[in-house]
């Protein structure tokens, strides 16, 4: 696995994997599945999201909002602001029915892309062997 110190994987001396620089997304897919369980608001969420890595590189909160107001204005997910109990009022997320679809097609997509990466990587164990 990468590491900082791997000369293949280091990208400009930053400690960040090449290899794993696109798997750090899927933020839509992890909050969708986050939001399936349970109705959340966005500090949980990030919390959760971290549970469910697909890299060693932290997720930007930033990015988590973003996708957030983003897949609201889709109607993937739905929200309303709870004011009660004490401390500020939160934002409370939910998924809709919308959102458990697009959720299901991630599921689809990903067991897709899971076979494709098994066969590149038999190969790649095939051609290391010769």
């Amino acid at each position: 696995m990468c590491n900082d110190t791997d000369r293949y994987c280091n990208l400009e001396g930053k400690g960040v994997c090449s290899c794993d620089s696109h798997l750090s997304r899927f933020i839509e897919p992890r909050l969708l599945l986050l939001l399936r369980e349970k109705e959340s608001y966005g500090y949980e969420l990030i919390q959760g999201i971290n549970d469910f890595p697909f890299s060693d590189v932290s997720l930007d909160p930033g990015a988590v909002y973003r996708s957030l107001r983003s897949m609201e204005k889709e109607g993937l997910i739905s929200s309303k602001w709870n004011t009660k109990g004490t401390g500020p009022a939160k934002r409370n997320y939910r998924v809709t029915r919308e959102g458990e679809e697009r959720l299901f097609a991630w599921v689809v997509s990903l067991k897709k892309r899971k076979k494709a990466i098994e066969k590149f990587i038999a190969a790649y164990g095939k051609q290391d062997r010769k």
